[in-house]
């Protein structure tokens, strides 16, 4: 029997009054894939995420992880499964330091499951992962106070928050939008990293040139919709992407 997609969103559709995000869109994600989601802004690829996430509710459609439908279900508890996602606007705790941001999720259900309850020296562990993801020790940037950190080192704080609960997924919401060219090319490695260290990938960019190193496959929505998916060069080439992108289809 073959066995379920990782994570499988069916015809999910949200509407905020008049107005329609996100319509009638499904997409599959199996382990070990990088999906990059792309459009022009206001496609709906944030309230995707906040769909699959739980921050947002649907007014119909499915959301399905590792089999279980998780549609109604409350961000903290789909984030205890290994569902997680950064945010555009970072969210740390500014009046902590950097390490002690990723205290929270080392102490959480999923982490002491998956840990079988032994995780030792929480200040330890949340420092060798802010060293994985960029920080360095010597400098003492972990012990600095989040709200002081440039963006460049709050987006890795995004990602190390997320990578502290030892998660299957992690949505990226434009985690290189504001970044310097060498800032990206520095995360590059670590978003191929935790490919190979098993965490699979969404990845919300308008960086193209950037996510398309690393995506395996692409979707691309407009006006709420899927209108394209498969691999980059292919769906670049796809005249209603085109039209999407430049607002004329090229000849």
């Amino acid at each position: 029997m073959k066995e379920a997609p990782l994570l499988k969103v069916v015809n999910i559709s949200k509407a905020f009054g008049g107005v329609q995000a996100v319509l009638n869109v499904s997409l599959t994600l199996e382990k070990g894939d990088i999906l990059g989601i792309i459009g022009p802004n206001g496609s709906g690829k944030t309230t995707l995420a906040n769909l699959i996430t739980g921050f947002v509710r649907p007014n119909r459609g499915t959301v399905l992880f590792k089999g279980h439908n998780i549609t109604r279900t409350p961000p903290h508890k789909i984030a205890n499964l290994g569902l997680t996602r950064t945010f555009q606007v970072m969210r740390p705790y500014n009046s902590l330091s950097a390490y002690k941001n990723l205290i929270v999720p080392l102490k959480s259900p999923r982490v002491r499951q998956t840990r079988g309850g032994k995780l030792g020296d929480t200040d330890a562990v949340a420092l060798d992962i802010l060293e994985e993801i960029g920080f360095e020790r010597d400098a003492r940037v972990p012990y600095k106070i989040a709200g002081s950190l440039p963006l460049g080192y709050l987006k890795r704080l995004e990602l190390g928050r997320c990578f502290a609960l030892d998660p299957e997924v992690i949505i990226c919401d434009e985690i290189f939008s504001g970044l310097s060219m060498s800032e990206i090319t520095s995360m590059i490695p670590l978003m191929e990293r935790l490919q190979i260290e098993g965490v699979t990938l969404i990845m919300i960019e308008h960086r193209l040139r950037e996510l398309f190193r690393l995506a395996n496959r692409v979707i691309v929505m407009n006006f709420g919709q899927k209108i394209a998916e498969g691999i980059a060069q292919e769906v670049m080439e796809d005249p209603k992407v085109k039209k999407a992108y430049l607002g004329r289809e090229r000849s």
